[in-house]
C-alpha cells in the first residue's frame, strides 16, 4: 500500500507513541501477566462489524502470524488449547483469555477481524513476569550418603535420617574413622551432631 509522505509520518508517529493505527478496532498498547497465571485482552471494535469473524493472532509479522483462535460470527466462546476468545456484539468488544502462562508466551499479538481483502487488525505486546518463587520450591535440604559396598556399618546414622525434633541430620564424612575399619569394601563413617 503506497502512502503519501506526509500520511506515512503520521502512522509512524501515531505507532510510537502507543497509539493503534487502526480506526475500526482498537486493543492496549501492552498487556502484562504472571508466569502460570492468566491474563485477558479486550479489543473493542467499531459498528457495522458486529457479526465479523475476530481473531487473536501471535507473530509480529501481520501475514505471517499464527492465527491461535477465531470466533464463530456469533457470541458464543470458542477455546482451543490455553486461548479463549468470546465477541460480545451489543458492546462491540471481544474479549481473550490466555490461560496457564510460560515465560515463552511472551510475544506481539494482534487482535483482527477477518474480511474481505485484507484484515482489520491491532498490535498488542504481552510480556509474561515471572511466578513468585512459594516456600515449598526453597525448602529443600542438602544431604549427604555414604556407600557401603558390605553391611558391616549399618549401625552408622545416615545423612537425612530424622534427628530428636523431625529435622534431618547434616553428617559430614570422618577422615579418621577409615583407619579403624578392614581393608575389605569401602566403608565411610560420619559425624553427626547431637
Amino acid at each position: 500500500m503506497w502512502l503519501p509522505q506526509l500520511d506515512l509520518m503520521r502512522v509512524i508517529s501515531a505507532k510510537s507513541q502507543g497509539y493503534s493505527i487502526a480506526t475500526q478496532i482498537t486493543g492496549p498498547t501492552t498487556v502484562n501477566g504472571l508466569e502460570r497465571g492468566s491474563l485477558t485482552v479486550q479489543c473493542v471494535y467499531r459498528s457495522g462489524w458486529e457479526t465479523y469473524l475476530k481473531w487473536w493472532c501471535r507473530g509480529a509479522i501481520w501475514y505471517d502470524c499464527k492465527i491461535l483462535v477465531k470466533t464463530t460470527g456469533s457470541e458464543q466462546e470458542v477455546k482451543r488449547d490455553r486461548v479463549s476468545i468470546k465477541d460480545n456484539q451489543k458492546n462491540r468488544t471481544f474479549t481473550v483469555t490466555m490461560e496457564d502462562l510460560m515465560k515463552t508466551d511472551a510475544d506481539t499479538y494482534w487482535c483482527g477481524i477477518e474480511k474481505t481483502g485484507n484484515d482489520l487488525g491491532v498490535t498488542v505486546q504481552v510480556t509474561i513476569d515471572p511466578a513468585p518463587v512459594t516456600q515449598e520450591e526453597t525448602s529443600s535440604s542438602p544431604t549427604l550418603t555414604g556407600h557401603h559396598l558390605d553391611n558391616s556399618s549399618r549401625d552408622v546414622p545416615r545423612a537425612g535420617t530424622a534427628a530428636p525434633g523431625g529435622r534431618p541430620l547434616l553428617c559430614r564424612p570422618d577422615p579418621a574413622a577409615g583407619r579403624n575399619l578392614p581393608a575389605k569394601g569401602y566403608h565411610e563413617a560420619f559425624l553427626c551432631p547431637g
